[in-house]
């Protein structure tokens, strides 16, 4: 375990009781701090880009849990809309207004969604729009990429099989071979093995599932053939291509990555931002393609707390807030700031490392890079990323607890926090 200079006795007392009422002791893996060693922070109450744990310590958040907090923590206009719509009800498993605004919201914004569905989480979005690109097309296989994570459904759950076209295999207990013997693993940015894997498989593909920027590897960026390639081939055989912009979605554009890179895809899916830091999802695009869901059509997806008010009133604030006072090119002026800074960091220290990033997602690889798949990711030196991860927590910067994760920067970050990490970083990457 890390020797820690602040005090997180509190923090220890308290996930020591949490292991024996939570499957170790958290309610989501990464919480853990599996990847890093130590004891996991408890945290109390979140501010602006500062989160405050239970023993007191303020730190820097580059979490901004997961990449939701797009506006900092407690944003006014999102805290206003939320106890607004509190006042009114929790939930009433019936049509409310405010599920119509985060809709428009949402067509107006992105693209390539004419009609949407909203959920609650982005594990439910990325669920139901694999079921609709099946029973939109009749056939059966999935394709998603090594390293792309789209939540807990057991068809993705899933590693590849001995070569690019074969079929994949379960990776988790509980996910039968049967469930994911549909599923189609292949390399992200491999356009020759896309091509090859539709020449093999193209009648019987129902959709392609990809992160248009990767955040579950670290921060992964596609090149553009293999974001054309991915278009034409789905275009040719008739099948569905599928954005997942749960994390991407409203981050790294107002549009999501299908503005940045201009590509249209048939669904997407999103989460995270939407819901302004309460849980939500949604599925959404072209207007044939959902008017096969239930009721409309015969494609079954129901939730009870599925637009719940509250999260849609939150969701809404958040999306009104991005649209009306732009943060994206502050975002990108912090972005460039941090990560010129990291990289001057690393080699002054003599560290090999490679910082990707678009937009305000971004990662530090100990890995000399690029990092353009899983198996290049797979090379990082995960032992010194941990040491690193603590070193800046004993300065007050709360990264992400694993190599591969990305970063998030919020609205509500300034010149001096990115500042003040870069020093952090640099006093932390010279001691590895």
């Amino acid at each position: 375990m890390a020797i820690l200079k602040m005090s997180h006795q509190k923090s220890q007392q308290i996930f020591e009781a949490a292991q024996s009422l939570m499957p170790g002791g958290v309610n989501s893996p990464a919480r853990a701090f599996g990847s890093v060693g130590g004891t996991p922070l408890v945290i109390d109450r979140g501010e602006g880009a500062y989160i405050y744990d239970v023993d007191g310590n303020r730190l820097i958040d580059y979490i901004q849990s997961w990449g939701p907090m797009i506006l900092g923590h407690k944003h006014p206009s999102v805290v206003a809309s939320v106890e607004a719509a509190l006042t009114k009800g929790f939930s009433f498993g019936a049509p409310t207004e405010g599920e119509n605004e985060l809709a428009e919201l949402i067509i107006a914004a992105v693209k390539s969604v004419e009609k949407v569905r909203l959920v609650n989480s982005g594990t439910e979005a990325t669920m139901s729009a694999i079921r609709l690109a099946r029973g939109f097309t009749g056939r059966d296989v999935i394709v998603k990429f090594a390293g792309n994570y789209h939540g807990h459904v057991d068809s993705l759950l899933v590693a590849a099989g001995s070569s690019a076209a074969t079929l994949a295999v379960p990776n988790s207990p509980g996910v039968t071979a049967g469930t994911s013997q549909d599923t189609l693993i292949l390399t992200y940015n491999d356009s020759e093995g896309v091509r090859q894997a539709f020449e093999q498989h193209g009648s019987r593909i129902a959709g392609v599932i990809f992160e248009p920027v990767v955040g579950n590897m670290g921060c992964v960026i596609p090149d553009r053939e293999f974001l054309q390639t991915l278009r034409d081939c789905t275009t040719a055989s008739g099948a569905v291509l599928i954005f997942d912009e749960v994390m991407t979605g409203f981050r790294v554009a107002y549009g999501g990555a299908q503005q940045l890179w201009e590509i249209t895809p048939d669904l997407t899916t999103l989460g995270k931002i939407v819901g302004g830091g309460m849980p939500i999802g949604a599925y959404g695009g072209r207007a044939d393609i959902m008017d096969h869901v239930l009721p409309a059509g015969k494609v079954f997806q129901a939730g009870t707390l599925s637009g719940n008010p509250i999260a849609c009133a939150a969701g809404s604030a958040t999306l009104r807030e991005l649209r009306d006072n732009s943060p994206y090119e502050y975002l990108e002026t912090l972005g460039d700031k941090l990560t010129s800074g990291l990289q001057q960091a690393a080699s002054a220290a003599g560290q090999n490392c490679c910082i990707q990033r678009v937009g305000s997602m971004m990662t530090l690889f100990f890995n000399p890079g690029p990092v353009r798949c899983w198996e290049d990711a797979a090379e990082s030196d995960t032992e010194k990323f941990g040491r690193y991860f603590w070193g800046l927590i004993n300065n007050g910067i709360y990264m992400p607890c694993s190599q591969y994760e990305a970063l998030f920067i919020s609205a509500a970050h300034t010149e001096e926090d990115i500042q003040a990490t870069i020093d952090a970083a640099r006093s932390t990457l010279a001691s590895l």
